[in-house]
């Protein structure tokens, strides 16, 4: 019995090893973006998609034979911005043209909430299934703001703030009581790109005219017989249906593989065969930008996100300008800004890196604005995604005022001081003429550096980095067309750059840099030029989310302004 039992498992893995295989992505809670460096974000992120997975994966299905499917599970999409979500949809647009099946499907496009991305990302595959009791939730893009200054004042707070310049908004719904002139200008063209965007993908995957497009996302949401009606999913069925179609279609003898273990497993097998060869072999350096960007050390939060630390980020762009290996950097930034020096650190580091004769390649995620856009706008080429959010470029400083409120409570404040100026920055009093004219001098001087350098990095003039600048958000899209981004694509399509112009072949591997080991990990760097050095912190907190919502960023004067999440 026993031997019938170890002969029936032998057989069964010798029929995995050779059957055909249906890729499985689970897409619905997201997709992990910063890479793992070192064990302890390995153990973090195990669970856990990851972007480059889902990427690299598809690429190797392309040509692998066995692959005779891709099915995605896509409903929800938590996680996933729109520019994260056009790389997929480029991946899965690439993986088609081999001729095998892809299939999405969804329990529901939103359940009595938005459900434009979702469904723009399933748009990509070949087929879309809903199940019955679900819905398509296209209803156009909006930004909407909450205004809290009458709210405020009714609480005996001001908050007073100055920027450069009018499209900076970020106090906005601190100091106004809706859209100022310039934050709508901006607000509606920044609608009006991502709905192009998401109606020519309707337009185009559907079989629809672009007015037909733009008609489906005025007129949504959809039930599900509604939604088939009008062309929006192929058929209504249950996951067990969709399975079942999806295996008449590769084979009954096919086996399921989420796609990061066959990626990762893919991964193990390629460098296996290569390591005979590579113990020095030359690569690009991955080094990732992710999160909001503060002084010293990363912060890493339970599920291997946090702020990014200008050190760490120094720290791996110095030792990748040291790494004789090293022929090239692929910087991937995903970042709303912060500091304006550590923005301005990282600035330096990325220009060091240049002068070592290596090419510096930007791949812009769903967000690259302000203090992001500042630690870019120095690369040899920038690429974005078209629904990326970047340029912001401007400076925002201002504090609360809470002498009302103190005063209607009863508490009153004493101080002992030995300047006129060392409450400046107290809550307890607003600015003096003096303060103000502080203020304003270090915000000019921060803002002239910063468009220098757009200037400096874009080949532009300076009148014309104004135009750009003065605190306005773009898309990837708008950001290609005016020069702030040098071309559209995602991570692979930068790789592709960063290899040609390293001198690299195309299949040169893109390495997660540096890599620490554990045992680095737990003991202290030696110094600051050591690799160790670019490990992050450990920060389990969320405090400094709280704190962004409450109002200012607290990370500093570059930061995209208010909460961006497109659905």
């Amino acid at each position: 019995m026993a031997d019938a039992r170890l002969t029936e498992q032998f057989t069964r893995l010798r029929q995995r090893a050779t059957a055909p295989l249906i890729l499985e992505i689970d897409l619905t809670d997201g997709l992990a973006e910063r890479p793992v460096t070192d064990l302890l974000s390995g153990v973090i992120a195990f669970r856990k998609t990851r972007l480059s997975d889902v990427l690299d994966g598809l690429k190797k299905a392309r040509d692998d034979d066995r692959v005779r499917a891709v099915v995605a599970k896509v409903g929800g999409a938590q996680g996933i911005g729109l520019a994260k979500a056009q790389e997929v949809r480029d991946a899965i647009a690439s993986f088609r043209e081999s001729g095998k099946l892809t299939v999405a499907w969804a329990e529901t496009f939103g359940e009595f909430t938005h459900g434009n991305l979702p469904y723009y990302l399933a748009t990509a595959f070949d087929k879309i299934y809903l199940q019955p009791s679900g819905s398509v939730g296209v209803t156009g893009i909006a930004i909407e703001q909450l205004f809290l200054h009458d709210a405020l004042a009714k609480a005996g707070i001001d908050f007073q703030s100055a920027k450069r310049h009018e499209y900076k908004s970020a106090a906005d719904n601190l100091t106004e009581r809706g859209f100022t002139g310039p934050a709508r200008e901006a607000a509606e063209r920044l609608t009006e790109s991502v709905t192009e965007q998401i109606a020519a993908a309707i337009a185009d995957r559907r079989g629809k005219t672009a007015e037909q497009a733009r008609e489906i996302l005025q007129n949504g949401p959809f039930l599900a017989q509604q939604a088939k009606a009008e062309g929006l999913v192929d058929e209504l069925g249950y996951r067990d249906e969709v399975y079942s179609d999806v295996r008449r279609a590769a084979g009954e003898d096919a086996f399921l593989l989420y796609i990061a273990r066959y990626a990762r497993l893919a991964a193990i097998t390629q460098r296996a065969k290569r390591l005979p060869r590579t113990t020095h072999e030359d690569f690009v350096a991955l080094i990732n930008a992710n999160g909001p960007i503060k002084h010293g050390r990363s912060g890493r939060g339970p599920m291997g996100d946090g702020p990014m630390g200008s050190d760490t980020v120094s720290a791996a762009l110095r030792a990748a300008g040291e790494d004789k290996n090293a022929k090239a950097v692929l910087l991937r930034v995903n970042s709303p800004g912060g500091s304006y020096t550590a923005s301005d650190t990282i600035w330096r580091e990325v220009n060091r890196v240049r002068e070592r004769g290596k090419p510096v390649i930007v791949s812009m995620g769903d967000v690259a604005a302000s203090g992001g856009y500042f630690i870019s706008m120095a690369a040899d080429v920038i690429v974005a995604l078209p629904g990326t959010l970047t340029g912001s470029i401007g400076v925002i400083f201002g504090k609360p005022v809470l002498a009302q409120l103190l005063d209607r409570a009863g508490v009153t404040t004493d101080t002992v001081g030995d300047t006129e100026r060392a409450r400046m920055f107290s809550a307890t009093h607003p600015f003096t003429d003096d303060e103000w004219a502080r203020v304003n001098g270090w915000l000019d001087a921060i803002y002239e550096d910063f468009t220098a350098k757009v200037a400096q990095g874009r080949g532009m003039t300076a009148e014309r980095v104004h135009e750009l600048a003065r605190g306005r958000v773009w898309t990837g899209a708008d950001a290609k067309e005016h020069g702030l981004v040098d071309e559209l694509g995602g991570i692979h399509r930068a790789a592709a750059i960063a290899r040609d112009r390293g001198g690299l072949a195309a299949d040169a591997p893109l390495r997660p840099f540096p890599r620490i080991s554990p045992l680095d990990q737990l003991r202290p760097p030696e110094s600051s030029e050591a690799r160790p050095a670019a490990a992050a912190r450990l920060a389990w907190g969320p405090a400094w989310e709280l704190a962004a919502r409450a109002g200012l960023s607290p990370y500093g004067p570059l930061t995209l302004p208010g909460s961006w999440t497109i659905r």
